[in-house]
């Protein structure tokens, strides 16, 4: 009798713990964006596709969330591997701006964190490719197929420079830089393969199909109502994709 007891409090416990498992799943898939994720997405947006005007008030807004003067200026780097110089340099020279007006109002903002040292000094490429292959979750051949047999410059440009040199740095996460490149080609049109491919690897990092949408919300209603349809249409063909494999 005593074993069978033991036995059904066993089972007990188990069920509970399924259900728990499934309940932090669920939630997990219905996760929005917080504030500071939400900034992320319109400077990303707003640098892409060269809004200075709108880009310097979510810049303030940014900070007024909580991002870091150093978290901005990475997002604002890694957008000219995406849009191009540019962008980028326009995006930080209206950074500089909206700091400088920030400071004569009084307002102090949190610089953040510095880029932790890399001592690593083998060679950079493999650590891009290995770093790729996180975000992926899949091999990374070398050269990349396709494009990188036929170029094989531009393949070390981004495993060297991107995935190493600019995803190396810890100031921002994989799933916050994941976000930010998402948010930059869902502003651009004519994207709609690397779009695909990075909303794969922001999956990957943790980014949610809910959270995906809402991020496309904010597309819409800060670029255009035809960039968040594309952003929606290839994040339903991914979500089918990697429904088919699992």
């Amino acid at each position: 009798m005593k074993k069978l007891i033991a036995f059904l409090a066993l089972v007990s416990v188990v069920i509970f713990s399924l259900l728990f498992v499934s309940e932090a799943q669920t939630m997990n898939k219905d996760q929005t964006l917080n504030a500071r994720q939400q900034s992320i997405v319109t400077i990303s947006a707003f640098t892409a596709n060269g809004d200075l005007e709108n880009l310097r008030k979510v810049l303030n807004g940014g900070l007024d969330t909580g991002l870091t003067v150093n978290e901005v200026k990475e997002v604002l780097v890694q957008m000219y591997a995406y849009c191009g110089f540019p962008r980028s340099l326009n995006g930080i020279n209206a950074f500089m701006t909206v700091l400088e007006e920030r400071k004569k109002k009084g307002i102090a903002d949190t610089q953040g964190k510095t880029a932790t040292l890399i001592n690593d000094t083998g060679d950079k490429y493999e650590r891009g490719r290995k770093t790729l292959e996180t975000l992926t979750g899949q091999p990374q051949s070398k050269p990349a197929k396709g494009f990188g047999e036929f170029s094989p410059t531009i393949d070390r440009f981004l495993k060297e420079h991107l995935f190493a040199d600019i995803f190396d740095s810890d100031i921002l996460n994989y799933q916050q830089r994941e976000l930010a490149t998402i948010s930059a080609l869902a502003a651009m049109p004519g994207v709609e393969s690397q779009l695909e491919s990075h909303l794969s690897m922001g999956m990957n990092t943790g980014l949610t199909e809910s959270g995906l949408r809402e991020a496309f919300g904010l597309i819409e209603k800060n670029i255009s109502r035809p960039q968040a349809e594309t952003a929606r249409k290839s994040l339903a063909k991914v979500i089918a994709a990697r429904q088919k494999k699992q």
